[in-house]
């Protein structure tokens, strides 16, 4: 199982029936494909889909049926297309339970830095801030590190920031933390791994559960 399988079968533990969700472009798209069985989940994609299903079979795809990040998707029954305005209305009016975004840096106070990399070129921001604005509870799912190794959960974020104080809780492959008003709390780690060589690979400072626990998925 990669890292980024880990990390959206464990985030779909934290759907319920009902909740209306926002998954963010990348990894979080991953959720969609381990909704627990008997689960009744409505994904929002904000370019105007409610109802978004899993990724197509191979050489099944729509090119009519994209989501945000311009993957092919599939839809499910009772499943409706509306434009911008009345997506971010949605969005804006607090109407997502949950939203699901990558992110490249997250620090100790639940900042959040996803959207642009200063001298980098970028498409634009996207629904991003709207989300971590309008959204009931935000998770962010990244991997640990960047590919040179350094931290992504940090004492204070560098790049430009997305929101402020809007992380309620931290994926990656290692580890589920939550962001509290003391600082973030690691409640799991990863099997195999323990709560010392989390801190090792994060420069933020983790506060360790007196219940960490090994961390739970989907299907394990």
């Amino acid at each position: 199982m990669s890292g980024k399988e880990r990390i959206a079968r464990r985030i779909a533990l934290e759907l319920r029936d009902g909740f209306y969700v926002n998954l963010g472009i990348g990894l979080p798209t991953m959720i969609t494909a381990f909704v627990p069985a008997g689960m009744d989940v409505t994904f929002q994609s904000e370019n105007g889909m409610l109802g978004v299903g899993p990724a197509p079979a191979a050489g099944a795809a729509d090119p009519d049926l994209i989501n945000a990040g311009k993957q092919p998707v599939t839809e499910l029954p009772g499943c409706s297309y509306f434009g911008s305005e009345e997506s971010f209305a949605m969005i804006r009016g607090g109407h997502m339970d949950m939203s699901v975004l990558g992110a490249m840096q997250v620090d100790e106070a639940g900042n959040l830095a996803n959207w642009t990399i200063p001298g980098k070129m970028v498409k634009g921001m996207g629904g991003a801030m709207d989300l971590v604005a309008g959204a009931r509870r935000v998770i962010v799912a990244m991997e640990h590190q960047t590919k040179e190794g350094a931290s992504r959960i940090l004492k204070a974020c560098t790049l430009p920031l997305t929101g402020t104080h809007v992380v309620h809780d931290i994926v990656t492959e290692l580890c589920w933390i939550r962001v509290s008003a003391e600082g973030l709390v690691l409640t799991e780690v990863a099997e195999g791994l323990t709560p010392q060589e989390v801190q090792a690979r994060t420069e933020a400072k983790l506060i360790v559960s007196p219940e960490v626990r090994t961390m739970a998925m989907v299907g394990a």
